[in-house]
């Protein structure tokens, strides 16, 4: 297991987390931390995931909110698990 934060998540109410680190691969055990208390979450990566991209935090439904830095950022167009890459392929925005 890292001892240091591979994802941030900046509010308990978020269901992704920001990769924050390099070439996160899949089968990862992931470090990450909730920056509103310092708390700890922890997950498996499905997928390799960019530095930058978001990780879903629980499983997510078709048509549900993704919320990233506390916000809605848009719905779910396919089902999303725990640990896998959130990106276009699987959210989308509202406005569109």
């Amino acid at each position: 297991m890292p001892n240091h934060p591979q994802l941030l998540v900046h509010d308990h109410r978020d269901n992704v987390g920001v990769v924050v680190v390099e070439n996160l691969t899949a089968g990862t055990d992931i470090l990450g931390v909730v920056t509103e208390d310092n708390s700890e979450i922890r997950a498996v990566c499905n997928q390799d995931v960019p530095i930058g991209h978001k990780v879903a935090l629980r499983d997510l439904a078709v048509g549900e909110a993704v919320i990233k830095y506390g916000q809605d950022i848009g719905k779910v167009v396919k089902p999303i698990h725990r640990g896998d890459h959130v990106h276009i392929h699987n959210l989308k925005t509202r406005r569109w």
